[in-house]
């Protein structure tokens, strides 16, 4: 006998497999995401989700940055979720990648600027032009770095 549903072809359903439930006691598997190893493995029963597992663990990483210079800066990142592992969480939490990011913005809006203003294109286009337009930029990154 055909059972029909609601569509376009008619077609026979067949519930000869059987699919087994998920069982409703799951474990959840997690390693420790900190600079120090456990000293052996720890069975915590009362963690039910990945926030509990983030609050009780509270996940840390010492980073090493190199910075333009040469120069090694070290900063502490935590982990508190799942999103502080992607590039904006990571940025959030390190003021030197913090730093980075909006230079690389204003530079980016430069670059769309340099695209899209046809008078600085002509005025980057001549040489005589381009050389004072450096010598005005050079002397206002020069009184932006005097002290006030």
């Amino acid at each position: 006998m055909y059972n029909y549903d609601i569509g376009g072809q008619e077609r026979k359903i067949e519930v000869s497999e059987g699919i087994a439930d998920i069982p409703q006691n799951r474990t959840l598997l997690i390693e420790q995401l900190t600079d120090e190893p456990p000293m052996s493995p720890q069975i915590i029963p009362d963690l039910k989700n990945i926030n509990d597992v983030f609050s009780f663990f509270k996940p840390a990483k010492a980073v090493d940055f190199e910075t333009a210079d040469g120069a090694s800066k070290s900063e502490q990142l935590h982990f508190e979720s799942l999103a502080d592992f992607g590039k904006q969480g990571i940025i959030k939490q390190s003021a030197y990648l913090n730093e980075l990011s909006h230079q690389v913005e204003d530079l980016q809006k430069f670059a769309r600027q340099l695209k899209s203003n046809k008078i600085l294109k002509t005025l980057l286009e001549n040489k005589e032009a381009k050389a004072s337009y450096m010598a005005c930029v050079q002397a206002l990154i020069f009184e932006l770095d005097q002290p006030a």
